[in-house]
């Protein structure tokens, strides 16, 4: 499946003009807070008519201005998960799960199968309770199975996690994977979390002031959408397990990376962002220092003027930005083709 999104809109001084494919996996909208992110949603769902422009699902046309064709929301097989799970409070989950397979056959839609989906997200055991008793994560959970069974051609999501805090992120975030990698529809996703689109992601659009300021591959668009800090992503397996200090041993095209224990098998794929500003350089290799993570490299470029410099280093193939001072690279007398090492101080490393 896909979706085909072109269009313009205005809301007083606001002008939103995006245009861009969604194939299926997750397609995550990333940008500042203002910049249309969920106005752009809402048009897709139908709940906001654009002032011109055309939307399709798989071929099947949502709006065409042209054609004066707006198909109302009601009848548009789109799943939407808000912040807030939205759940009915006086039905058990059971019974809300219920409400979205009703829905798709309203739609003319074959639901998806229930005990799929409820294994899926991990919530048979709670099938018989009310919305009042659940944690955050698993309220998410449900709402997300309940868009599921409604048989969407594509599936909205609006900064779902943004009301959770760090543990209940880390909780629900696997079944996002899940459903990612199996559920076969587009899934457009608001976020303005860097290490959520880190993980999730397929494809970054960025949005700056309701444009599309660039689209593509996750490793590609993320580092430029983190405009104050700056990274690079880093696609990684797991090699081994250190249980006597807790350690993970991931590959890397880079080299070998050494982070803290985590859930994950042998042969796992992980994806690591790392942020420049966690990246220092030496031109001898350390010695005695207490960061696990140096890799060799060279200068590849330097770019910026002020009182801080991005060095972009090739480890291997692959490349990775550190954030220094002026001063420093002057010190250091940086220029391209200069071998280097990178000690690494922190790395956000998500699931893949």
């Amino acid at each position: 499946m896909s979706l085909e999104i072109d269009i313009d809109h205005r809301r007083g001084t606001f002008h939103l003009a995006a245009r861009f494919a969604a194939r299926p996996g997750v397609t995550a909208l990333f940008g500042r807070s203002g910049s249309g992110k969920t106005t752009l949603v809402n048009i897709v769902a139908g709940l906001i008519r654009p002032d011109r422009g055309r939307i399709a699902v798989d071929g099947q046309v949502l709006v065409d201005t042209e054609r004066r064709l707006f198909v109302p929301t009601y009848r548009r097989r789109i799943g939407y998960v808000f912040q807030d799970s939205r759940l009915f409070p006086h039905l058990s989950v059971h019974r809300n799960l219920l409400y979205g397979r009703w829905f798709a056959r309203g739609n003319g839609g074959a639901s998806a199968d229930f005990a799929s989906v409820v294994e899926l997200l991990g919530i048979g055991h709670l099938l018989e309770r009310r919305p009042d008793s659940l944690s955050g994560g698993e309220k998410q959970r449900v709402a997300i199975g309940r868009a599921l069974l409604a048989h969407p051609q594509i599936l909205l999501m609006d900064e779902p996690l943004a009301a959770l805090d760090e543990s209940r992120r880390g909780e629900i975030l696997p079944y996002i994977e899940r459903l990612r990698d199996t559920a076969g529809v587009p899934i457009l996703y608001v976020s303005h979390s860097v290490s959520e689109v880190a993980r999730l992601a397929t494809t970054v659009v960025l949005l700056a002031e309701g444009k599309v300021a660039d689209v593509g591959p996750v490793a590609d668009i993320l580092p430029l959408a983190d405009v104050d800090e700056g990274g690079s992503v880093l696609d990684a397996v797991v090699l081994r397990h250190d249980e006597a200090f807790q350690l993970t041993t991931l590959s890397s095209q880079a080299g070998e990376l050494q982070v803290p224990r985590l859930a994950a098998g042998i042969g796992m794929p992980v994806r690591a962002y790392i942020r420049s500003r966690d990246v220092m350089l030496s031109l001898q290799a350390p010695q005695q220092v207490s960061a696990l993570n140096i890799l060799p490299g060279k200068v590849s470029q330097i770019a910026g003027s002020g009182p801080q410099v991005d060095v972009r280093l090739e480890c291997n193939g692959a490349m990775l930005t550190a954030r220094l001072t002026a001063k420093s690279a002057q010190r250091l007398a940086l220029q391209p083709g200069l071998p280097v090492y990178a000690v690494i101080k922190s790395v956000s490393f998500e699931r893949s």
